[in-house]
């Protein structure tokens, strides 16, 4: 049976990071996904928390490295002709379990489903092939078990060669995620703003602190990707910060504080740093209405609802109201009295609402 061609693309994601209940972290991860019939291909795997080998944190030849694979220009790093796919965000380790598949090329007016696979050094001419992803699985061990852990419902996937081989390459010409990782925190509060510079690094953002951006050159704002303003800094402040950065040709995205709370801050700053494309998030609405609060998905995932508040002793009090896994639409859920604000969570996304006052 031959695979049908399918469309392939690529497109910035990101694993969701942030301090949660109970004081846990979770390491923030940006990533390029894989877009297969216009739909990042992560989102078809169900509830899965994972990020693919093309991600911005590691080192430029690794990362060049596991590009070459996905075109055969690198040998396979598991058993069997198999690559990975997506792999645990935290370790990307293979124990902890990865969907791997495997790829091979086809001559593109084949009409097998890549069974049958060309040679690299058949003498066709390799842009003459196409890409074929099959057998997907989900593997803890070195080899993989179709059977038992098979994703029999994926693919295969048969892509032009020519549209595959163009969406990568624009990885090896130095179009890749990571830049503006950095967030530049602006306020007068220093212990606050220390705790949260802390938090941020230890998911995995870079943050400094600074009272505005009067002097700094042009070649360091480049590096930010947000910046956050603690609800206390002045209007001309901010009218200043913001002009410093549209000086230097800099587009960054600008976080008013909803309040003291570090969880919070964290989820409005990561919410900012998402660039993937909204039509391709899971987590799409989050809306405080009444004593209850709606929130939307696009695809079966896991989704945490965690409210927070300050009290008359300016302490900040926390509450997770669900952590389920809800099938894609509408869900609605009841608030605890006295929430203030709402946070949500899918493996990839973050959104923040603030009740009425």
């Amino acid at each position: 049976m031959s695979a049908e061609y399918a469309t392939f693309g690529l497109a910035p994601a990101m694993r969701a990071g942030g301090v949660l209940a109970g004081g846990d972290y979770q390491v923030h991860r940006e990533f390029v996904d894989f877009i297969v019939n216009g739909r990042p291909l992560l989102f078809q795997l169900a509830d899965l928390d994972a990020v693919s080998p093309l991600a911005s944190d590691i080192p430029p030849a690794i990362f060049t490295t596991h590009v070459r694979r996905l075109l055969l220009e690198a040998e396979a790093p598991l058993v069997d002709g198999r690559y990975v796919i997506y792999g645990c965000p935290e370790c990307e380790g293979l124990e902890c379990g990865a969907v791997t598949a495997v790829i091979e090329r086809t001559r593109a007016d084949s009409a097998d489903d890549g069974d049958e696979a060309d040679d690299a050094d058949d003498g066709d001419d390799a842009d003459d092939g196409d890409y074929v992803w099959r057998d997907f699985a989900w593997q803890t061990s070195e080899r993989a078990d179709l059977e038992l852990n098979g994703y029999h419902g994926i693919g295969p996937f048969r892509f032009r060669g020519g549209e595959y081989r163009a969406e990568l390459g624009r990885l090896l010409n130095g179009v890749a995620p990571g830049a503006g990782r950095r967030v530049l925190l602006i306020g007068a509060r220093v212990a606050l703003n220390a705790k949260l510079a802390a938090a941020l690094r230890t998911i995995g953002i870079g943050a400094e602190i600074a009272a505005d951006a009067t002097g700094v050159p042009a070649e360091e704002l480049r590096t930010y990707g947000a910046v956050a303003f603690a609800r206390e800094v002045p209007a001309p402040t901010r009218d200043a910060v913001r002009a410093s950065f549209e000086g230097a040709g800099v587009d960054v995205a600008y976080v008013d504080g909803l309040a003291p709370i570090v969880p919070l801050l964290v989820a409005q700053i990561e919410y900012a740093l998402d660039r993937s494309p909204l039509a391709q998030r899971r987590l799409t609405r989050l809306a405080v209405a009444g004593d209850s609060v709606v929130t939307e998905v696009t695809s079966t995932c896991r989704v945490r609802l965690t409210v927070y508040r300050v009290d008359r002793l300016y302490r900040t009090r926390v509450q997770e109201v669900l952590d389920e896994v809800l099938e894609p639409g509408e869900h609605r859920v009841a608030l605890p009295d006295r929430a203030r604000f709402v946070v949500a969570r899918t493996p990839d996304s973050v959104l923040v609402s603030a009740a009425s006052s």
